[in-house]
């Protein structure tokens, strides 16, 4: 059997089905308040390429390695190029340098209030723009029905029939 990945390993740990709710909702709450403290430190200078092994990074961020491999897996999908989450090791070397407006979307797709309200996003996006990538987000995981054809409209397929004396009579 091969050893667990650093990946699986921090799953396990935060997404334990048999662990106790309360001991769950304080780990994530440890967790979302150093995931807070990152990114405040990142998005003060958001242009800044941040590298390192996931070793450095951690001890860059004053954190364990399990909880670095958290935080990557989370900021991964905003990356401008994605990190090699699933096969890293501690000596694997990550860049956190991410694509800002996909990074305050994903935040935002995540409900992530407590992230993307940080106040260093009024130094990198103003308020309308903001606004703007807050709509667009929550608009691509709306589904728009079309218009229902009644029976007396005329029919979609171009005959000039009403739908109920063409395309609607097997339907």
């Amino acid at each position: 059997m091969s050893e667990k990945t650093i990946l699986d390993q921090w799953r396990d740990i935060a997404y334990n089905e048999n662990a106790d709710k309360g001991t769950l909702q304080r780990f994530w709450a440890n967790y979302f308040n150093i995931e807070k403290n990152i990114y405040e430190q990142l998005l003060t200078n958001p242009d800044e390429v941040v590298k390192g092994t996931v070793k450095e990074l951690a001890e860059k961020y004053g954190q364990e390695v399990l909880t670095m491999v958290g935080f990557l897996d989370g900021i991964n999908d905003s990356l401008k190029e994605p990190n090699p989450i699933e096969t890293m090791d501690e000596d694997t070397v990550v860049s956190l340098e991410f694509d800002k407006e996909l990074l305050y979307k994903n935040m935002v797709d995540a409900k992530a209030d407590w992230l993307y309200n940080l106040p260093q996003w009024n130094e990198i996006f103003d308020e309308e723009k903001r606004k703007a990538l807050y709509l667009e987000q929550k608009k691509s995981g709306t589904i728009v029905k079309g218009k229902k054809i009644g029976r007396n409209d005329p029919c979609p397929c171009g005959s000039g029939k009403k739908y109920k004396k063409c395309c609607g009579r097997n339907a």
